[in-house]
């Protein structure tokens, strides 16, 4: 399968890796001399959607971060496949190093994406890749999705007409390069104390605060100090009213249709995305509020790190 990359005959040991919800096929590289790298594997079909992923790796690539460094692209079995060669980042994942460290260095890690995503954001679009209508009638084809489903939960209604009512408080920042799926389950904790960023494949260009919701899906349930970190340093300490309006709705968005998203992982991930939206129906009171109960100045104080 692999005998058409042309680095291939450098390589001591090839093993899956299975974690996350991408549809690529990866394997983590051991080279000769000792090395470690990162093969992602994706059908044919996908050749332009893949070239594009490796010409955004490759803008990120210069921004000064340690992350998945582009080696090569091109394709395989026998023009079946498509791959993109990265380098590996050393170290596990940051998800479930978090819980381990101190708050402090929680809040400092958080603080350091915070950086590291606003460096994204700062990228020059090109023309080309700046999208022609917003998201607000996709977001609002995905809640009806969710409406129609048989995985509704209490309480949902109040949430369905914070959407609607607000779905215009959503894109009205110029749309920036996003990473697209930016939590700490896509960032490392490195040997060296500091992270390194992965998994670019759902990059796209838009609202650079729906770039926040994730927070509340996948950072909360690790790492409050870590959350608070991020959004501090993002805008430099100084968190625009427009940023909490803005995230609410996509949080209350993404807390409904995630259960309908997992539908076809089966139960397993839609009880947890059952999970995730009712802690944020309880951080936002049902979202009546738009700043999570999570974010406040007593936590802020307390993790601080000057």
């Amino acid at each position: 399968m692999f005998l058409d990359i042309g680095s291939s005959k450098n390589w001591a040991a090839v093993e899956p890796v299975d974690k996350g919800w991408s549809s690529d096929r990866k394997y983590r590289i051991k080279t000769v001399d000792g090395r470690y790298l990162l093969l992602r594997l994706s059908d044919i079909g996908q050749y332009h959607e893949k070239k594009k992923e490796y010409e955004i790796i490759e803008k990120y690539s210069r921004l000064g971060f340690p992350m998945s460094m582009p080696l090569e692209f091109g394709t395989c079995s026998e023009y079946k496949k498509v791959y993109i060669l990265l380098t590996w980042v050393e170290g596990c994942d940051l998800e479930s190093m978090l819980p381990r460290l101190s708050y402090e260095e929680q809040y400092r890690l958080g603080r350091q994406a915070g950086g590291i995503l606003k460096k994204i954001h700062a990228v020059p679009v090109d023309l080309k890749d700046r999208p022609e209508k917003t998201k607000k009638e996709k977001k609002l084809q995905q809640l009806a999705r969710y409406e129609d489903s048989n995985l509704r939960i209490p309480g949902d209604e109040t949430v369905i007409r914070f959407v609607k009512d607000h779905m215009d408080d959503i894109w009205r920042k110029a749309p920036v390069y996003l990473h697209g799926d930016f939590h700490p389950g896509n960032l490392i904790y490195r040997n060296d104390g500091n992270i390194g960023v992965i998994d670019f494949n759902r990059w796209e260009v838009g609202d650079p605060y729906e770039e926040f919701y994730k927070l509340e899906s996948f950072g909360t349930e690790v790492s409050i100090p870590y959350c608070i970190g991020q959004i501090d340093a993002y805008f430099d300490d100084v968190i625009p009213a427009d940023f909490w309006s803005t995230n609410a709705v996509y949080v209350a968005h993404a807390s409904l249709f995630s259960i309908k998203w997992a539908e076809k992982f089966g139960q397993q991930d839609i009880d947890g995305m059952v999970k995730r939206a009712r802690r944020a129906l309880e951080d936002f009171d049902t979202f009546t509020r738009t700043v999570p109960k999570w974010y406040t100045d007593t936590y802020r104080k307390h993790y601080k790190v000057e």
